[in-house]
């Protein structure tokens, strides 16, 4: 199946490492150039920011979700193509990953393991069955790599997780 949209989970901050940021500006660029929609926070701040703004940069489509407790927060983007206002962070993940045809995460904190972990889970259960992909600049990832083998290795996980994860380091590892 063709990627014509993507749902991106990361930071609205940007993290200390600089790469996080360049990688965002990269995949923005990427994604405009193969015309694939991205789905995201919605925030104008942070790796978000960078992100919806490098696509913009090159008149590519943004689509954000946003519940109304973060809008004051991570302050929402003016200039996207589209906004939706969510009631809750459930509805937000929900909306974005059903609007999607593959997810891909990017550096960020808890919100962002809690929508990784729950669109893993999702396919876990075929709820789902939607690509995802782990943007791993810099190795900001390896230690949840690491616990993920282990999870493995223990027998937890009810299939390999590399059958449900594509671990890339660089956005130009990307093949939709």
């Amino acid at each position: 199946m063709a990627i014509t949209s993507i749902a991106v989970f990361c930071g609205s901050r940007e993290g200390n490492n600089p790469l996080y940021i360049k990688h965002a500006k990269q995949l923005g660029n990427f994604l405009a150039e193969k015309s694939i929609t991205l789905i995201y926070g919605g925030s104008n701040k942070g790796i978000m920011g960078a992100l919806a703004n490098a696509m913009l940069d090159k008149k590519g489509k943004v689509i954000g979700v946003m519940p109304k407790l973060l809008n004051g927060i991570e302050h929402s983007h003016p200039g996207i193509s589209e906004m939706h206002e969510t009631k809750d962070m459930h509805s937000r993940k929900k909306m974005m990953y059903s609007r999607a045809d593959a997810a891909l995460v990017l550096p960020g904190g808890y919100g962002t393991m809690d929508e990784l972990f729950e669109m893993l889970t999702w396919n876990q259960l075929n709820i789902h069955d939607k690509k995802i992909y782990i943007l791993n600049s810099s190795g900001f990832y390896d230690h949840l790599i690491g616990h993920l083998k282990m999870m493995e290795s223990e027998n937890f996980l009810y299939k390999k997780f590399t059958e449900q994860l594509t671990i890339v380091s660089t956005p130009g590892e990307l093949i939709f």
